[in-house]
This record gives C-alpha cells, sequence and structure tokens, in this order.
C-alpha cells in the first residue's frame, strides 16, 4: 500500500481569463468550464482545478492572493483508501465522502493546507522521451534527437511549500501517509517521496526564517530535457514571465524552467529527475544557490531569438543591452 502520486489540485484565484489563456498556453486540456471554475488535465488525467478565490465550495487559504488550495493525492484501491481513513480519523479537518468529492478522504496538515485522498483517477499513457548518447552508451542510432514547439505536461510530479513547522509536517506525511525522505535541508527542508521506491520527490517542505506558510511553486513532468526547452520557449512566445530557467538541480538532477503563474506563485517543467529505492539513505545539504542549482539561465531564453533573453545577433555578431 502507497500513494501513488498527485491526482489533482486546485487553486483558489482572482483573474480566471487569465488563468484560462495561461494554462491552455502551458499545454493543458480545458475538460470542463464555468464561469467561476475551469478544469484542466494532463496527457495522463491528472486534474488542475482553477476557482474563483471566493469560491463557495474551496478549503481556506493558506496564504493571501492567489494560491493552490487543495491536493488530492491517488491510491490504488478502496482497501487502501479505508486504511489511511484510519490512520487519519482523529486528525484535525477529517472528512469522508463529503461534497463534491464523494469517495475521498481528508484532512488538513500542519501547514493549514487541505490533503486529500481517492482512489486514483489518472490513466496509463504511452509517452516516449528521446533516447540519448554517451560515451559509453549509444542508444540514439540513425535517429535525430527531437525537438518540441510546445509541451505537453504528462503530470502535475510535485508540489512545494512554504512551511511553518518542517518537522511536524514532515512527521505528518510519513506517519499518515508513508512517504519516504529522500533528501533535507537540516531543519530547514524536506524533500520527500511517495513511497521508497520513486522519483526523487513529490513533496517538498520548505521553512523560510519567517515561519509562514505558502506556495512556493507547482512542477509539470514533461517528456525529456528537449520538451523542458521546447515548452518553455513556446511560453516565451506567449508573452509569460520566467522566474528562472532552463537550469538543473543539483540534488535532484532534474532539468528545470520556472515560470510565474497567474493563479499562483509558480509552475515548471521539469524532466529526468532522480529515481530511488529503499536503499537510498538520504542527504544533508546546506541551502544556498549552488545547491539549488548547478547552472541557470537568469530571465530565460526568448522563444524567438533562441538566445538568452537581452541577447541578440546583428550581423552574425552578438549584442546585448546595458543590462548585461
Amino acid at each position: 500500500m502507497s500513494v501513488l502520486g498527485i491526482d489533482e489540485i486546485t487553486y483558489g484565484a482572482d483573474d480566471l481569463a487569465t488563468c484560462r489563456r495561461f494554462f491552455l498556453d502551458w499545454g493543458l486540456a480545458l475538460v470542463q468550464e464555468a464561469d467561476d471554475r475551469l478544469v484542466f488535465e494532463t496527457l495522463n488525467g491528472c486534474r488542475v482545478i482553477v476557482a474563483a478565490a471566493d469560491h463557495p465550495d474551496l478549503p481556506p487559504a493558506i496564504e493571501a492572493g492567489p494560491t493552490l488550495r487543495e491536493v488530492v493525492w491517488g491510491v490504488e484501491s478502496e482497501a487502501d483508501l479505508a486504511l489511511y481513513a484510519s490512520r487519519i480519523a482523529a486528525l484535525p479537518g477529517f472528512t469522508q465522502g463529503q461534497g463534491p468529492g464523494q469517495g475521498r478522504i481528508g484532512c488538513t496538515d500542519p501547514n493549514g493546507l487541505s490533503v486529500r485522498l481517492q482512489v486514483t483517477q489518472k490513466r496509463d499513457v504511452d509517452v516516449q522521451g528521446a533516447a540519448y548518447n554517451t560515451w559509453n552508451r549509444k542508444d540514439r542510432v540513425n535517429q535525430a534527437s527531437p525537438a518540441y514547439e510546445r509541451a505537453q505536461p504528462i503530470e502535475v510530479g510535485h508540489v512545494v511549500f512554504f512551511v511553518k513547522d518542517v518537522q511536524a509536517c514532515e512527521r505528518f506525511y510519513v506517519d499518515n501517509f508513508g512517504f519516504a525522505a529522500s533528501d533535507r535541508y537540516p531543519e530547514r527542508g524536506a524533500f520527500l517521496r511517495c513511497a521508497p521506491d520513486g522519483g526523487h520527490h513529490d513533496i517538498f517542505l520548505l521553512q523560510r526564517p519567517a515561519k509562514d506558510a505558502g506556495l512556493n511553486h507547482v512542477a509539470f513532468t514533461v517528456r525529456d530535457i528537449h520538451e523542458v526547452f521546447g515548452g518553455g520557449m513556446h511560453i516565451s512566445r506567449c508573452g509569460w514571465d520566467t522566474q528562472l530557467g532552463p537550469g538543473r538541480h543539483p540534488v535532484s538532477s532534474a532539468y528545470f524552467w520556472y515560470f510565474r503563474n497567474p493563479a499562483g506563485a509558480l509552475v515548471e517543467y521539469y524532466a529526468d529527475e532522480d529515481q530511488l529505492t529503499a536503499d537510498w539513505q538520504p542527504r544533508e545539504f546546506e541551502p544556498g544557490p549552488t545547491v539549488f542549482a548547478e547552472w541557470a539561465i537568469d530571465g530565460g531564453i526568448d522563444g524567438n531569438t533562441r538566445r538568452q533573453k537581452g541577447v541578440g545577433t546583428s550581423d552574425g555578431k552578438f549584442i546585448t543591452d546595458k543590462r548585461h
């Protein structure tokens, strides 16, 4: 028995028209639409819901402004759901089979976030990523590597929150749902995966000096590094702002590109994260710029020139603006 991953997330936002345009540009499919609620899906059916901030069905917010209101995790069976229900029945905010989430269970985590579980609604998809050639392994022969005009995210891969008490939040997810620690910032951050065997992290909990609650980002899994680049340049062409990237994380080995999200905080395209087993021993890192990114492009890449923003070409020679 283990949690399988994120099945659904729900934002509370102020400007649904802008959010609609953003998530369509991001590569999600719009599957339901009302004046006060939008429902999008990734390729495997993971749902991204954006509702008006004052929608009556939304749980309380953990911070002011547009932000994530609820995370729904998937499990394999009704039997698993019943076992988890017995574990969390005494926790604050416990709920079972009420409202629009019939068949769900849930409670409130120590950070004030609404956490729900359901039998997974995601579907299997056949998605092929790029083959790679290294010095000692040639997996791509007589075949060009792909280039993408835009991204089509496969699923919501992980969520990252600022938390008031990182140790309490880590215990909540480990003790109640069987999450496993992958790596840590001592007394500051915890990278957790849903099960001993899996990707590097499904949730990252980060305690700032202010010990406040908030959303940092939601990360969308794409096929490979080439789709990180192609998706990011498409979003750039659409006029959305890069926060940082593309780049590469040393802690999880993943390639990333972060954008500002009108529904709240940031969103990330990422690919090629570490895969871990129960044999993995969590490491400890002191947080800092070089731990966060092995390398990263500040300001992003312009989707039209295919160069770093602020850098262009003239008569075959590189030119830069006065900021560089």
